[in-house]
């Protein structure tokens, strides 16, 4: 009886210590983040964090971008502190259904734009803390044995000689992903940007369903190239893996954001944090090894390694698209179940019209045949069509029947009918295409 009395006298003065220490902070006790973040990222952040408001615990709650905005939405009425994820279209969809509060950071030494993209929203609804390109990432030594020349550009992956060694994850699943899906289409413009994106997807080994899986499988040689965002490829090769990062020439550089949600309950705490993340102390910690993300403070590229990227004094970066989070969020969801509908879930067929095409193109090079070149070209446009123009993509009665789904729940109603149109077009466009491939090798 007085060992229980002693211990749970010992545990409520702990108790009232942490809330004396964290008041005398000016902050709460608790703190909850939703993140799509992978713990390299979160853990030295809510250690340090934790260090300097040593009374307050940081809860980490991992999930992925789209995930997170639907938790978010579902959670209004006890809602999270804050979002802390790599994707401004994201944060424009909570921003949009006044699910974010604002806040304007005291920090001082921050950029406000990368190239004309502002860093921080102007409205002050989230904030930026880092900054990030989207590109493509290879194994050095897998290319090597593979007899693989390193790709410089978007186009460089529909090439043949990539067939069954390139991976990507499903923008659906992952909202760094899905930037660089819209970075495309924005950079190369709809259709050109939808073809390039499906011949690339002929050549695709896998979708995967995480981020992570992408960076983790070239690293182990699973495949030999993955479409990342750029501190997968920097952390991976700073932290000793035999891998490259390159930057193609369509590429946009936006902040990685983190906001506070509208009725945080622990909002001094999630304000403390922001201004955690924009201090020298918190910029610092971006160049570790397994982060390697680009800092927003200016004077942080001063202690970075010299051959660490810089947005702000990059030439080569500077001459990115310069990103439209509005049109991405206009067609956020529609563009996530678009893609898989074309690729994640076709993804044998597709492989199969392309590997046909290019087998056609191989076998007839050289030799004239009106005929073939004929069914050779009708089988590139069947491969390379969307089944929706960019016109419809925006209409709203069109992309606003769209929603991110939870795991095992169905589409209905008018998302269902899309669904089912463009699954049946794809297939019917890559069966075609496959014929069309076939026929060309004993046209005359």
């Amino acid at each position: 009886m007085i060992a229980t009395i002693a211990s749970r006298t010992a545990a409520a003065i702990a108790l009232t210590l942490a809330a004396t220490a964290a008041g005398s902070q000016g902050i709460e006790n608790r703190l909850v983040i939703v993140t799509s973040f992978s713990k390299e990222v979160t853990d030295p952040y809510r250690l340090a964090f934790q260090k300097k408001y040593p009374g307050t615990s940081v809860e980490v709650q991992n999930r992925n971008t789209a995930a997170a905005v639907t938790f978010i939405r579902e959670t209004r009425s006890n809602p999270p502190d804050m979002m802390w994820a790599s994707a401004p279209d994201a944060f424009e969809v909570l921003k949009k259904d006044k699910l974010l509060q604002r806040y304007q950071s005291k920090a001082t030494g921050i950029a406000t734009k990368i190239g004309s993209y502002p860093v921080n929203d102007p409205e002050g609804y989230f904030t930026g803390f880092a900054a990030s390109g989207y590109g493509i990432m290879y194994n050095t030594r897998y290319l090597k044995a593979n007899n693989l020349p390193a790709p410089k550009e978007w186009g460089d992956l529909k090439r043949p000689i990539y067939f069954g060694h390139v991976g990507i994850s499903a923008p659906s699943r992952s909202g760094t992903t899905h930037l660089t899906v819209e970075t495309i289409l924005q950079g190369e413009g709809w259709d050109k940007g939808w073809a390039t994106l499906l011949e690339i997807g002929g050549n695709l080994a896998q979708v995967s369903d995480r981020s992570f899986g992408v960076p983790d499988a070239v690293n182990s040689g699973q495949y030999g190239l993955g479409i990342v965002i750029d501190f997968f490829g920097l952390s991976a090769k700073a932290s000793g893996f035999p891998v490259e990062f390159v930057y193609p020439t369509v590429t946009a550089i936006v902040p990685a954001n983190i906001g506070i949600i509208a009725n945080a309950r622990n909002l001094r705490a999630a304000e403390a944090f922001v201004e955690f993340l924009l201090s020298d102390e918190g910029q610092l910690i971006l160049l570790d090894p397994k982060i390697q993300r680009l800092p927003v403070r200016f004077d942080t590229y001063a202690k970075a390694p010299a051959d660490y990227p810089n947005p702000f004094k990059d030439a080569r970066l500077a001459k990115g698209i310069t990103f439209n989070s509005d049109l991405s969020e206009q067609r956020y969801e529609l563009l996530n179940s678009l893609y898989d509908r074309v690729v994640t879930f076709r993804l044998k067929e597709l492989n199969a019209a392309w590997r046909a095409i290019h087998t056609a193109e191989t076998k007839l090079a050289g030799k004239a045949n009106p005929a073939a070149s004929e069914l050779i070209a009708e089988a590139r446009a069947r491969a390379s069509r969307v089944p929706i123009t960019e016109k419809e993509a925006l209409d709203p009665a069109i992309a606003g029947a769209f929603q991110v789904l939870k795991p095992g729940q169905t589409p209905a109603g008018r998302q269902a009918e899309f669904e089912s149109r463009w699954d049946a077009a794809a297939l019917k466009n890559y069966t075609e295409a496959r014929t069309l491939a076939e026929r060309a090798l004993t046209a005359k």
